[in-house]
């Protein structure tokens, strides 16, 4: 068993050993040191497909934030819409796209897991977006990881290792950099790392980063309004993505002649600007590491960091370059704080190590919610004269006020988790990691969907002050701000328990060996608090005139009910009925009656419990060749649906609760370090099958309003791989390419709706994805190191999201950057051009709202970025 010290000790002498042997060793490709199995290793002898870029590489490819990491990774997409707003998927398993409506506490669970150190950071509806700074590396590991790493980890596992404090030794560095976007603004950072020694058995590292990163995209003038509904769309209707508008979205009133209606327009003048879209990172990392004796020791940190945000980070193809049109302000600022601590040690034979972890994230957002004039049937409802929307008649005539609409959103979410774990000597025959975990989310977000129209429309009579039905949980008691027509003020919990091991045989030492593993769980989701319409609460209404308009409640101890009158009676009623003929008896048909009847005893959580699997057999024929074969297991934990119990087509009914999606891998893969070790070439071919795939839906032939479900079975076929060269014939030159290429598709559909297509792909699955880079080094006279990097990225088209009607496709790209530098023994200089053809890169797609918006690259930049070792 070795020592902290006898570890530190054994990796720096492998690294120098393999660059410094001979000369021809010198040309060796480095060794990459993951902790991917919760043990350190060299990759390449693990049976684990694990992509990994270390410092070098992160400082090398100016990565500092969540897309800067990810594009550099094939296989791996995300899907959002700016800082702070993405969702990773790996391997094309993917099937909705994010928004707001449905983030947070109605957002599907991540099913990439999503670790700082060793804290999972995933998080319902969008991941933590941290930035990168003083990284050890980065490493990604597709396919199910479910065995060590849990629930969110159905489709992989993306991991931020930081790098810890050095005992005695003083570090201090700083690197600054500015650069130039065009058509866009300026974009300027500063970092610093300082590293200090208190004696031989205590340092403290701090870390500390503001980043303001320039707008590019313009917000233009422009006008709408609500004759664009979809209230007025007839069936037939071609959107933008090729899809007609279905006979069960046609418009209540498609056919009416509008020539009597007066529609006043939204105009956006007083908040059109050019580069509206700037963001600043700023925050900090401390952690401080002390060694009681040789074999034991503790490591804690904080780290904080705030994003702000201002405009979109999509634009409109159907407006002019780098152009959209929002009616409304968009902002959101992202903050969080992260307490971690890991006491690490050894008992007896076994090394054992406790981490844990708290996690504060607040969020306040504001976004423009008026695309959803493009769907929203019932907005004309909420914003005309009566006269219009129900006019007797099949030609209404009356006002209709301006469709700007806007969601302020505020959310808060705290993370406790704990694991505890323990590993057998690595050099023996029979080897075992084995341990538990706990983690308790709370999640709590309050959304409310403000349509300032409203109060000069007085739909359901003057606007007065409105306040969130009482019994419930409420994070606010009200009243509601002026022009809130919905509010839904949810508490979520997500609390997982596990027990998980992995055993290693070598059953011919050294050649053949066996691993199996396992993970028991148990995971409950429970939501709590109301989803209220203002319905019940405008002053001069006939309290029972909307007795038939359900709206919804989740009561105190979590259960969703419907709730089918504003009459406080009525409702109380329906909370205690006992029978169908106690709701009949309230005036309501037996198919009401039912539904709120059932509504009433909805569950008010979503558990699940199983075992899930993985058995892998590794093959070494050599000290530099490894093969493998996996067959491993994951799944993502359902959830509550929040218009459970609506019934829909035939005998189909909107579920309650969700059930989990599993999958299953099968995989081959291969690690090599060939000519020497000039070449290293990693790949694996892989095979999912998938059951149950949860996404979110919207189809008013069942219900009007998204709802969650299993809606398909779906498989993925793919191979992937990564390559390294270093040729001992070009000092200095070292050559880094991957490529992804995958297979998806649906396979059966579940749920009872034209909008899942059986034979269609996943979404962000582009069949093709690659990278490749060459960087060159050579030395001049005064001492300096020079460098010369180009890089080239690829990505084909894909589509984003399996939903048809929301589904739009992205483009393929190609991307092509360089840079070019100086370091010496301190200093290091470097210019670089990223996106130089300025390509419009598609990184994400959103037609959730019958409108195109895309997510963009940032165009052409140049740069300059200097950095100083004290």
């Amino acid at each position: 068993m070795t020592t902290f010290r006898q570890r530190a000790m054994a990796t720096t002498v492998m690294t120098a050993a393999a660059a410094a042997l001979t000369g021809a060793a010198a040309a060796q490709v480095d060794v990459v040191t993951v902790t991917a199995t919760k043990v350190e290793a060299d990759a390449q002898s693990i049976p684990v497909a694990v992509s990994a870029l270390d410092g070098g590489d992160l400082d090398e490819l100016r990565v500092d934030n969540f897309t800067d990491y990810l594009i550099q990774l094939p296989g791996i997409t995300a899907g959002g819409s700016g800082p702070g707003q993405s969702t990773i998927y790996i391997r094309g398993l993917a099937s909705t796209t994010p928004n707001l409506t449905v983030a947070g506490v109605a957002g599907l669970s991540p099913n990439v897991a999503f670790y700082l150190d060793e804290q999972p950071l995933a998080q319902p509806g969008r991941n933590l977006d941290v930035y990168a700074v003083d990284l050890e590396r980065v490493e990604v590991l597709p396919g199910p990881q479910g065995t060590l790493y849990g629930a969110s980890s159905q489709a992989g596992t993306v991991r931020l290792i930081t790098n810890k404090p050095v005992l005695g030794e003083f570090q201090a560095s700083s690197r600054f950099g500015v650069s130039f976007t065009q058509d866009g603004d300026m974009s300027n950072k500063a970092e610093g790392v300082v590293n200090l020694p208190f004696g031989d058995n205590f340092a403290v590292r701090l870390v500390a980063y503001v980043d303001n990163q320039g707008g590019y995209i313009d917000n233009v003038a422009g006008t709408r309004n609500a004759s664009e509904s979809a209230r007025f769309r007839p069936e037939g209707t071609v959107r933008a993505n090729g899809v007609p508008v279905s006979a069960q979205r046609a418009g209540f009133q498609s056919t009416a002649d509008l020539s009597g209606v007066t529609f006043l327009d939204a105009d956006n003048a007083g908040l059109v600007q050019d580069n509206f879209n700037s963001t600043t990172y700023a925050g900090f990392r401390l952690s401080a590491r002390y060694e009681f004796d040789p074999e034991w020791r503790l490591t804690a940190g904080y780290a904080q960091q705030r994003i702000e945000a201002d405009g979109v980070f999509f634009v409109d193809p159907e407006l002019d370059d780098l152009q959209i049109q929002r009616f409304e302000q968009d902002r959101i600022e992202d903050e969080f704080r992260n307490v971690n601590w890991t006491l690490e040690g050894r008992l007896g034979a076994l090394d054992v190590v406790y981490t844990g972890a708290f996690t504060d994230r607040s969020t306040d957002q504001r976004v423009d919610y008026s695309d959803y004039l493009f769907v929203g049937q019932y907005l004309p409802y909420y914003i005309c004269d009566g006269s219009v929307t129900y006019p007797g008649a099949a030609d209404p005539a009356g006002v209709c006020q301006p469709p700007n609409l806007y969601v302020t959103s505020a959310s808060q979410t705290d993370v406790w988790t704990h694991e505890a774990r323990a590993t057998t000597p690595q050099d023996r025959r029979i080897r075992a990691t084995f341990g538990a975990f706990y983690s308790d989310l709370t999640l709590v977000e309050r959304n409310d969907f403000t349509y300032p129209g409203m109060i000069a429309a007085e739909p359901f009579g003057p606007f007065a002050p409105n306040f969130p039905f009482p019994g419930a949980f409420q994070s606010d008691p009200g009243p509601f701000p002026a022009g809130v027509i919905f509010r839904n003020d949810v508490r979520r919990t997500d609390e997982q328990r596990g027990v998980f091991g992995e055993v290693t045989f070598d059953l011919v030492p050294d050649v053949f060996a066996v691993t199996l593993g396992a993970r028991w769980y148990d995971i409950d989701v429970n939501l709590e608090g109301t989803a209220n319409s203002s319905f019940c609460n405008s002053g001069g209404v006939d309290q029972n005139a909307f007795g038939t308009n359900i709206s919804d409640l989740y009561d105190g101890s979590g259960s969703f009910t419907f709730v089918g009158s504003c009459d406080p009676a009525l409702r109380q009623t329906f909370t205690t009925a006992d029978s169908l003929a106690d709701i009949i008896a309230a005036g309501y048909s037996p198919a009401q009656a039912e539904q709120i009847f059932n509504s009433v005893r909805a569950p008010s959580s979503a558990q699940t419990d199983g075992v899930i699997t993985k058995v892998t057999a590794t093959w070494t024929p050599t000290d530099h060749t490894l093969f493998y074969a996996t067959y491993s297991e994951g799944f993502r934990p359902g959830l509550l649906n929040r218009p459970g119990g609506a019934p829909g087509p035939g005998d189909y009914t909107v579920p309650f609760a969700l059930d989990t999606d599993d999958v299953r891998n099968y995989e081959i893969g291969w690690k090599t370090e060939l000519f020497d070790r000039q070449l290293r070439f990693n790949g694996s071919a892989f095979y999912v099958e998938i059951d149950r795939l949860q996404t979110t839906i919207f189809d008013p032939s069942i219900v009007n309003l998204f709802f969650s479900d299993n809606a398909a079975d779906a498989e993925i076929r793919g191979v992937e791989g990564d390559f390294v060269w270093a040729p001992m014939e070009i000092p200095g030159l070292t050559v880094a390419g991957a490529f992804s290429i995958l297979d998806t598709e649906i396979t059966r559909v579940i749920t009872p709706t034209d909008d899942v297509t059986a034979g269609s792909d996943l979404a962000f699955a582009p069949s093709l994805q690659g990278n490749l880079r060459a960087r060159y080094e050579w030395g001049l006279d005064n001492g300096w190191m020079a460098h010369v990097m180009p890089q080239m990225i690829y990505s084909d088209g894909s589509r984003s999201d399996v939903i048809d009607i929301n589904s739009a496709n992205l483009s393929s790209y190609t991307v092509f950057s360089l840079s070019g530098g100086l370091t010496a023994d301190q200093w290091s200089v470097e210019l670089f051009a990223d996106n130089i053809t300025n390509e419009r890169a598609q990184l994400s797609n959103n037609f959730v709202f019958d409108r195109e918006r895309v997510t963009i690259m940032r165009p052409r930049t140049i740069g300059l970025r200097v950095g100083v070792q004290y």
